[in-house]
């Protein structure tokens, strides 16, 4: 299937951090906060936040998935064992972090690539697409829409409403 073809979020799939791949199919039906991350950034401690919301939000059918990215100034330099123990460690992550990934330029994953056309960035054009730095989110509804978009600086907290809205 052919990214122009590709509708809905869960014709991606993408490797987990231990290499399996994963189709996000398996998250049809629930609410989903995408994000890219990175372990040496400003903005690293929002992992505090995104684990607070997914614990706050788990029960009612809201994941936050975490994608890996060296893009922004090289913050996120480790292997996949190494972005694992770095989360667990200093987060106490247990939402699913996925392989480290390109989100920008010509190796930028699919999943990426759908994203930034379902919601372009900046004013919604389309040529400032780019994922700007480490900690953008995306937001999912249930039925695979991506329906948000929030710059680095938006702290997961302020996802809540958002959410909240799509339950």
């Amino acid at each position: 299937m052919t990214d122009a073809i590709r509708r809905r979020i869960y014709d991606y799939s993408a490797a987990s951090l231990s290499g399996d791949d994963i189709p996000l199919a398996q998250y049809e039906g629930e609410v989903l906060v995408i994000v890219n991350t990175a372990s040496k950034c400003g903005f690293t401690p929002q992992y505090a936040g995104l684990e607070g919301l997914y614990k706050q939000y788990i029960d009612r059918g809201v994941v936050i998935l975490g994608f890996p990215c060296n893009q922004f100034g090289g913050q996120e330099p480790g292997t996949s064992a190494e972005i694992a123990q770095f989360c667990e460690l200093n987060y106490g992550v247990s939402f699913p972090i996925f392989a480290k990934i390109d989100v920008n330029g010509p190796n930028a994953h699919p999943l990426y690539k759908f994203l930034k056309q379902e919601k372009p960035g900046i004013l919604g054009v389309v040529g400032l697409s780019a994922i700007k730095w480490n900690f953008t989110k995306f937001l999912i509804d249930r039925e695979g829409k991506v329906v948000g978009r929030y710059g680095s600086s938006t702290a997961p907290a302020d996802l809540a409403a958002a959410i909240e809205k799509l339950l």
